[in-house]
C-alpha cells in the first residue's frame, strides 16, 4: 500500500513539473509593460524580455534611466517616463500604450516600481514617513493596474505584482511592510476578479536582493538622520549605544543578501510565458528558508525570533 502511495505522489510531482514547463506558442507579437525600469529587477527584466523577443514598453522614472536602457536594448523596446504616483502621468501613459498595442492589447503588466521608505522603530516615525512607500508601492501599483487593465483583458494576458517577503512578515517599522501587505490583498482580490476574463494574476515575493532598495549605505543614512532629530527622551528610552549597534547590524545584513537578480526575472518569465503560471512565487534563499516559513508559524514564535535580534542592540528602558 505504501509503495502505491509513494508511486502516486511521485507521478503527481512529475506531472506538476511537466505542466509548469508548458509554454505559450509565440511571444514576438506580445506587448509587455514594466514599471520601475531605471535599475534593479525592472531594468534587468526589460533587457531580458527584449532579448527574448517580447515587445517591451519600459517605464522609467528618470531621463537618464531611459537613455541608458535604450542604449542597451533593441529597437523593439520603447521607454516612457512615468511617475506612478502622478494620476495624470499614468493616464497619459496608458493612452500612449493603448495607441502602441492596438487591437492586440497588452499581454503582460509587470508592476515592479517600489521604494523602501524609512525602516526604523515605529515610535521614531511620523505619518509622513509612512506616506511615500504607500503612495508608490500601493496606490501607484493600483492606479497603473486599473488604467492598464482594459488592455490586459483585451489580450487575456497576465498581471504580475512584485510584492516582498515584507508583505508576509513585518520585521521593521515604517511604510514598507504595510504597503506590501496591502499589495498582497489587492493581488488576491484582483486574481479572483479576473479569472472570468481569462486574465491570470501572479504575485512575486522576493527576499533581500542587492538592489538600490536594499543599499545599506542609504538605509543607514536615513535611519541616522531620523535618530538625530529624535527627542532626548526617546533616545534615552532606547539606551546609550543603541544607534551605533543598530547601524552596525544593518551593515551586517549584506551577508544575507541574494546577489542574482535573474532569479526574480525568471519568476516573471514563468508568470508571463507558462501555460499554467503559479499564483505566488517566492524568490531568494532567505525567503524560502526563513521568512516565508516563519510567516506561517505562530505569532509567539515569530516574535521570539525577531525580538531576539533586536534585544541584542539594547534593552529599552520603561517609559
Amino acid at each position: 500500500m505504501l509503495f502505491w502511495v509513494l508511486a502516486l505522489l511521485i507521478l503527481c510531482a512529475l506531472l506538476w513539473n511537466y505542466k509548469g514547463q508548458l509554454k505559450i506558442a509565440d511571444i514576438t507579437d506580445k506587448y509587455i509593460f514594466i514599471t520601475g525600469c531605471d535599475t534593479g529587477f525592472g531594468n534587468l527584466a526589460a533587457r531580458t524580455f527584449d532579448k527574448k523577443g517580447f515587445r517591451v514598453i519600459a517605464a522609467c522614472l528618470t531621463e537618464s534611466g531611459s537613455t541608458t536602457l535604450k542604449a542597451e536594448t533593441s529597437e523593439r523596446l520603447h521607454t516612457v517616463l512615468l511617475d506612478v504616483t502622478d494620476p495624470e502621468n499614468v493616464k497619459r501613459t496608458t493612452q500612449w500604450v493603448k495607441n502602441q498595442v492596438g487591437e492586440k492589447g497588452l499581454w503582460g503588466l509587470i508592476n515592479n516600481a517600489g521604494v523602501p521608505g524609512v525602516l526604523a522603530p515605529t515610535d521614531w516615525l511620523t505619518v509622513e514617513d509612512y506616506r511615500e512607500p504607500i503612495e508608490v508601492n500601493l496606490f501607484g501599483l493600483i492606479n497603473v493596474t486599473l488604467n492598464m487593465l482594459p488592455l490586459v483583458k483585451k489580450a487575456q494576458g497576465r498581471v504580475i505584482n512584485v510584492s516582498s517577503i515584507g508583505g508576509r512578515l513585518a520585521f521593521s517599522g515604517g511604510g514598507y511592510a504595510p504597503s506590501k501587505y496591502a499589495v498582497e490583498g489587492f493581488n488576491d482580490s484582483l486574481r479572483r476578479d479576473m479569472k472570468a476574463f481569462g486574465v491570470h494574476v501572479a504575485c512575486i515575493e522576493p527576499g533581500l536582493f542587492k538592489t538600490d532598495l536594499s543599499d545599506p549605505v542609504k538605509m543607514t543614512e536615513k535611519k541616522l538622520t531620523i535618530w538625530k532629530h529624535l527627542s532626548s527622551d526617546v533616545k534615552q528610552q532606547y539606551g546609550e549605544g543603541y544607534i551605533e549597534k543598530s547601524l552596525d547590524k544593518l551593515k551586517g545584513t549584506t551577508s544575507f543578501v541574494n546577489m542574482d537578480l535573474s532569479l526574480v526575472v525568471e519568476c516573471m518569465d514563468h508568470a508571463l510565458t507558462s501555460l499554467f503560471p503559479k499564483t505566488h512565487y517566492t524568490v531568494g534563499k532567505d525567503a524560502k528558508t526563513f521568512w516565508i516559513p516563519l510567516s506561517h508559524m505562530p505569532a509567539v514564535l515569530q516574535d521570539f525570533l525577531l525580538l531576539k535580534q533586536k534585544a541584542e542592540l539594547a534593552n529599552p528602558k520603561a517609559v
